[in-house]
């Protein structure tokens, strides 16, 4: 049985799922630019086709801090 060790109550178990398939999905690249990212280990992320590592979070590649800081360092380059 998959969900072993969650028992009870359908919205947990379906945020169990959803967290389980980001966990072992694979992300694009920023350095190569193909779908070949996946998780080494917790906060790991490692592109297959060029060994480019990643720091993100612990079940996604990115965070939604993540994301914001991006979007700051990418807003002050331009200036």
């Amino acid at each position: 049985m998959a969900n072993a060790s969650i028992r009870y109550g359908a919205s947990i178990r379906k945020r169990q799922a959803a967290v389980r398939q980001q966990k072992s999905s694979a992300y694009k690249c920023d350095a190569c630019g193909k779908v070949a990212v996946r998780r080494r280990g917790t906060s790991i992320w490692v592109c297959k086709n060029c060994g480019a590592t990643y720091a993100g979070g612990a079940y996604t590649m990115t965070t939604p801090a993540g994301e914001i800081a991006k979007q700051l360092i990418t807003g002050l380059a331009k200036r």
